[in-house]
């Protein structure tokens, strides 16, 4: 990868930035991962899939729990990171005063209607979750990590025919992820 062609400065603000608003945030889990690590492998995922991504991509996938999780509102991020960035966060942002329930069906829903660049932060942020319900020490059953990996199969099924490879790596660990499950029963 040319490294070359990023904003470095621009790309570890915004990994500073998500570092300190996420300071106190763990994975959910008994390993306590610290939050950041999420983020980072998303913006990882999108280097690996995305041939050149470009700035604002990258820094929306550092942070796109940010206005979810933390106190930071969309203005906010538009105005240290820029528009495009915070449009793709805003979309990948769930309305926290939903029930749980509404804020899944809303993704689901939502999904098709979402811009090119948040469809590939949608799967990349889908195929990080599910390694980590896999990898993870997590107070889950069985059940319940198959229930998750079925319901963000819909969630991406509204996102497909943006990015072959990085559709074909959520496909490739949905499938390791229930065949790893199925043997758990």
């Amino acid at each position: 990868m040319d490294f070359k062609q990023f904003n470095l400065n621009k790309i570890f603000e915004a990994m500073a930035y998500a570092a300190e608003k996420h300071a106190h945030q763990r994975r959910k889990g008994n390993n306590h991962v610290p939050y950041i690590n999420h983020l980072i492998k998303v913006a990882k995922l999108v280097t690996e899939c995305v041939h050149q991504p470009e700035d604002d991509l990258l820094v929306a996938a550092i942070l796109h729990d940010v206005v979810e999780d933390t106190d930071v509102d969309e203005q906010e991020v538009a105005r240290r990171f820029g528009e495009k960035a915070a449009f793709m966060v805003h979309q990948m942002s769930d309305d926290m005063s939903m029930p749980k329930k509404v804020r899944k069906a809303k993704q689901i829903e939502k999904a098709p209607g979402l811009s090119s660049d948040t469809k590939i932060l949608k799967i990349a942020d889908k195929i990080a979750n599910i390694n980590d319900i896999l990898t993870l020490s997590l107070d889950w059953d069985t059940k319940r990590k198959i229930e998750y990996i079925h319901w963000a199969k819909k969630v991406v099924d509204g996102c497909r025919g943006i990015n072959p490879q990085l559709e074909k790596k959520f496909d490739d660990t949905c499938s390791h992820g229930l065949k790893q499950l199925a043997k758990e029963k």
